[in-house]
């Protein structure tokens, strides 16, 4: 299956090649590059990523020496004999101690919670990589759109032109009875017609434009002109290098950190503590009840009604459920990526066969131009040409955005890490 995928991806390529136009400073890299650093999802990933090296520091800080100041005071007082037992309360007691607690932990069980929170950290790189690409996507998907537009815009701008200078001549051989004055008119409705449908793709190409700065965080409603854009067939990657098959190896590696601490936690702890102040009842010389204290503590996990099997067993059950998502994905990825090398390779074959009935539209449009000067040509005729040619360069423009915007799809699943 990798195979035949690489194969038709290479094919493809060699027919589809893509020519990249002149860029302007406002190309289609600006506009993502805008999106990118403006994105508040990426800088909060960012953030939290920088916040991972707190939660390191916390756990090197929690296993160092804990320093506390504690101060216990209590009075029981007992009234003609009615009291708590004094022998309980010593008839109260006052503490003002400085205590030093140090948790011992194995280096082993150490480095483990350190991989927890690297893994942590890797896990947002690839969700910042993710989102990046959705960005790039999203952005590169509507400058397509306007650039569509725009080139439509062009075109149709050069007909109307090109209607003008006729509509001159044209006149002057209507005032000399060489065309009727219906043909004439006919050619004033079809110049009218072709200004509506400017000002309309003026009007469309205004909002996809303000559509494309706001995904992109900029603010511009303008009308400017939109370069091609520089995006070309990206050749495939095995499926394991992509960015999103990462977060499968990622979360398997994360089940098996979670595996390996549920061991770490149902081994004894140690601990160490002293501490020393001053701590008496008051009864007798308490000022010499100043002194110190040290020892250490020991848990032995002996038995939690089988906790910790059931522990390990969500765990595999976890695992069976990621390698069942990660199956698959691949069986999608793969059945993608063919669908769209299909239709791209259909979009090239109609982008041909559309370039060849341009020329000829174009090649019939001169000649009844010639004729248009000379007053051999009916006026339905030349208008059917033109209504031709307009057909065939819509429709060239419309494959060309929808190749491009296949190629912008094949290229987000075809994203490295």
């Amino acid at each position: 299956m990798r195979e035949k995928i690489i194969q038709s991806l290479l094919v493809v390529m060699l027919i589809a090649g893509y020519r990249n136009l002149s860029a302007q400073s406002k190309d289609l890299d600006y506009y993502i590059g805008s999106g990118i650093q403006k994105s508040p999802l990426l800088n909060d990933l960012r953030n939290q990523s920088r916040s991972t090296a707190i939660d390191s520091m916390r756990i090197n800080a929690g296993y160092k020496p804990q320093v506390m100041g504690v101060s216990n005071n209590s009075y029981a007082p007992s009234i003609n004999g009615w009291g708590y037992d004094n022998a309980i309360t010593n008839g109260g007691t006052f503490s003002q101690l400085i205590t030093v607690n140090k948790r011992l932990v194995g280096k082993e069980n150490l480095q483990n919670q350190y991989e927890a929170i690297r893994l942590a950290k890797e896990s947002l790189a690839i969700s910042g990589k993710v989102t990046e690409q959705d960005i790039r996507k999203a952005i590169t998907s509507q400058y397509i759109v306007a650039y569509g537009i725009y080139l439509q815009y062009s075109f149709n701008k050069e007909v109307l032109e090109l209607l003008g200078s006729e509509e001159a001549i044209l006149k002057k051989l209507t005032e000399r009875n060489i065309y009727r004055q219906t043909d004439y008119l006919s050619f004033l409705v079809t110049m009218q017609q072709q200004q509506l449908q400017l000002n309309q793709l003026k009007v469309q190409f205004q909002n996809e434009f303000a559509s494309l700065n706001y995904l992109s965080g900029l603010q511009d409603t303008g009308f400017v002109a939109v370069p091609a854009p520089n995006i070309s067939l990206a050749p495939p990657p095995e499926i394991e290098q992509t960015v999103f098959y990462q977060q499968f190896r990622l979360d398997s590696l994360k089940l098996k950190n979670s595996d390996a601490q549920i061991n770490f936690s149902y081994k004894p702890k140690l601990s160490l503590y002293a501490d020393a102040g001053h701590s008496s009842t008051f009864a007798v010389n308490p000022y010499k009840n100043f002194g110190t204290s040290f020892g250490i503590n020991l848990s032995v996990p002996i038995y939690d009604g089988k906790q910790k099997k059931m522990q390990h067993d969500k765990i595999a059950i976890a695992q069976q459920t990621r390698q069942q998502y990660q199956q698959f994905y691949k069986t999608q990825f793969d059945q993608q990526l063919l669908q769209l090398l299909q239709q791209l390779r259909s979009a090239q074959e109609l982008i041909n066969q559309t370039s060849t009935q341009i020329r000829y539209t174009q090649a019939l449009i001169e000649a009844n131009r010639k004729l248009l000067e000379a007053g051999d040509v009916r006026m339905s005729d030349y208008i059917i040409a033109i209504g031709n040619y307009l057909a065939a360069r819509n429709s060239s423009t419309q494959n060309m955005i929808y190749k491009l915007q296949l190629i912008n799809q094949i290229n987000y699943w075809n994203r490295k890490t």
